[in-house]
């Protein structure tokens, strides 16, 4: 397997665990916090969507992220550009993803983007350099492997333990 195929694969097997984690969850489930100074589902998930998604369309690509092109800041009420580093406490804790269905519309645009763009790269590609602020220069795969692959899984894990503490059901792995 190459480090490209086994990445998409990787991707892709968060990806689904992303769309499992949320899809039984209501609203109040989603912007439930385990005290005063967490942040909820919402905010974590919209967090690492939009990261995923400067990363691989802005970063990488140059080109205009997902969330600009579908006009999903306005859609959210969100500034264009927040991916919710640096964002308030108070402001991330008031973050809400509703209607859920539209969200999840984002999300997969998001998925689909980022597979798109993979399934032409090959193992030469990912060893190309690219400079992630304010990280610093560093090849296309730890970019990837840094900011999508171990970035998601940490989130992912957030809200499997926040659903945990609502008393919800495990996810599948």
């Amino acid at each position: 397997m190459s480090t490209v195929d086994f990445i998409r694969s990787s991707l892709k097997q968060m990806h689904n665990m992303y769309n499992d984690a949320i899809g039984d969850l209501t609203p109040q489930q989603m912007s439930w916090r385990a005290n005063d100074k967490g942040h909820p589902i919402s905010f974590i998930l919209w967090h690492y969507v939009r990261t995923e998604d400067n990363i691989i369309q802005f970063v990488l690509q140059r080109k205009p992220t997902v969330w600009l092109e579908g006009g999903w800041d306005e859609k959210f009420g969100l500034h264009r550009t927040a991916q919710g580093t640096g964002m308030s406490l108070e402001d991330a804790q008031a973050l809400r993803l509703e209607p859920k269905s539209d969200f999840q519309t984002y999300m997969s645009a998001v998925w689909e983007a980022t597979d798109a763009y993979l399934a032409s790269a090959d193992d030469a590609f990912l060893e190309q350099k690219t400079t992630v602020k304010p990280l610093g220069e560093m090849p296309i795969a730890n970019a990837i492997g840094n900011m999508c692959l171990t970035h998601g899984f940490t989130h992912l894990g957030e809200i499997a333990h926040l659903r945990g503490l609502q008393g919800l059901k495990g996810m599948a792995v």
